[in-house]
């Protein structure tokens, strides 16, 4: 337990680090005088350096210890925390931003193959403990944030990082096993392959963002060929980076992807948008809406436990299928959500889609680890995690298009039926994932 919970805490300062900031960037604005649009790329920043990070570090922790790439993550996490709440300019916090992004992102792939190579007998209630700890983070950041930014200022956002980076180190030293002898090197790397991906994220994400005011035919262009050169470089390498010969050969791993791409993009669109929506037409203050956001947070939280359980015994595939019914369903439950609802209405309906995150969320990773050997488990994880910062970009640019510069009820509905749309498709991909091969999950 002592080694669960060692990752839970260095996990957990990914999710609540990229929910924190979001309280503070009016007072960024105020500090650094800047528009809205400059200090939103303290967002973009960390979700880029995340998604290229993920699989870096994941890589690196097959290659040459996961004990010692975990160490270096929090070690990264504690100079960034350090040195943050000192910048000079916004320069200097974008760039101790991104250090923290990178280090952060060190932490959940090898620290999931430690999890994966230390426990056999129920996984999936470790990673239920796992999923509690993250979820949890990323659901209450926001009111952590506002509860710092009311007793001090910004600085203390990644001042409240040092109890669960010293929690983390203590534990991971004592019950983490020593690393086998390293045979790994940097020239082992792939790095034009590194280039590449990190050229074609950032490209993407640049179209992305594009979106809201039209999209960018030449970034859509940009983006495709280096996707496509990418893939072709790849597939050829005999140690790529991205090993682009296993997804195409792997489909079930593929799909996972996908899938989890599709349910970060319904979940965040709600996580994002239901907040401006209750405080612009609803009219509640910022309290009251982030109490009723708690619904979903709280009902994550409580379903875990019993999803694992249910995993345990049967598996990864029928928890899915109840967690994208769940969002088919509460998706359609918005559409019952009218000017000056009812706060009991708005809250059950929210209940019903934190039950679906809660059985979607640790179902996907589960599901994951049953496609995927114990030796790749590192850059799996990693690309899992890039999976999730995509659907988090792509529900931005969704919330983008869908509300533009006003927020109504009737665009309230329109996002209902795009993530009811999103449900289905999720659905879909759970019908057709076949049972998996119990003795790939040990090898």
């Amino acid at each position: 337990m002592l080694l669960i919970t060692a990752v839970a805490l260095g996990i957990l300062l990914n999710p609540l680090n990229t929910t924190m900031i979001s309280v503070a960037l009016s007072r960024l604005q105020e500090d650094f005088r800047l528009t809205f649009a400059d200090v939103s790329w303290l967002i973009s920043t960390y979700y880029l350096a995340s998604a290229i990070g993920q699989p870096l570090m994941g890589k690196w922790s097959d290659l040459f210890g996961r004990k010692k790439v975990f160490m270096i993550g929090l070690l990264l996490v504690t100079v960034s925390s350090c040195l943050a709440p000192l910048a000079p300019s916004f320069g200097w916090l974008i760039g101790f931003r991104i250090i923290q992004a990178v280090g952060s992102s060190a932490l959940f792939p090898s620290g999931m193959a430690i999890i994966r190579s230390q426990i056999s007998a129920n996984q999936a209630k470790a990673l239920g403990v796992v999923s509690i700890f993250s979820s949890t983070s990323a659901a209450f950041g926001p009111s952590i944030g506002g509860f710092l930014l009311h007793y001090g200022d910004w600085p203390l956002i990644f001042l409240c990082n040092f109890p669960f980076i010293i929690g983390s180190f203590l534990l991971a030293w004592k019950m983490f096993p020593k690393d086998p002898k390293s045979s790994g090197s940097a020239s082992d790397m792939d790095w034009p392959g590194v280039g590449l991906f990190s050229a074609t994220i950032f490209m993407w994400l640049l179209f992305f963002l594009s979106i809201a005011d039209g999209a960018s035919l030449w970034m859509l262009a940009v983006s495709a060929a280096l996707t496509y050169a990418l893939y072709r470089y790849e597939f050829g390498h005999s140690k790529p980076f991205i090993n682009v010969a296993f997804l195409k050969n792997n489909k079930n791993v593929s799909l996972i992807y996908v899938q989890f791409i599709l349910t970060n993009m319904a979940f965040y669109s709600i996580m994002f948008g239901i907040p401006s929506y209750l405080q612009r037409v609803q009219l509640m203050d910022a309290q009251k809406a982030g109490l009723v956001m708690l619904s979903i947070a709280g009902f994550s939280v409580v379903v875990t436990p019993l999803v694992s359980r249910w995993i345990d015994r049967s598996g990864s595939r029928p928890s899915l299928l109840f967690g994208t019914i769940a969002v088919v369903a509460g998706s359609l439950l918005m559409l019952l959500i009218r000017d000056q609802a009812g706060v009991t209405t708005i809250f059950l309906v929210l209940c019903v889609l934190g039950i679906a995150n809660g059985f979607n969320n640790l179902g996907m990773q589960t599901a994951l680890y049953d496609y995927v050997k114990k030796a790749e488990t590192g850059i799996a994880s990693g690309l899992f995690m890039t999976s999730r910062f995509i659907g988090t970009i792509l529900s931005s640019s969704l919330l983008a298009a869908l509300f533009g510069k006003n927020i109504t009820t009737p665009h309230l509905h329109s996002m209902a039926w795009v993530c009811a749309g999103l449900g289905v498709l999720m659905f879909a991909l759970t019908v057709r994932m076949p049972k998996a091969d119990a003795s790939k999950a040990t090898q």
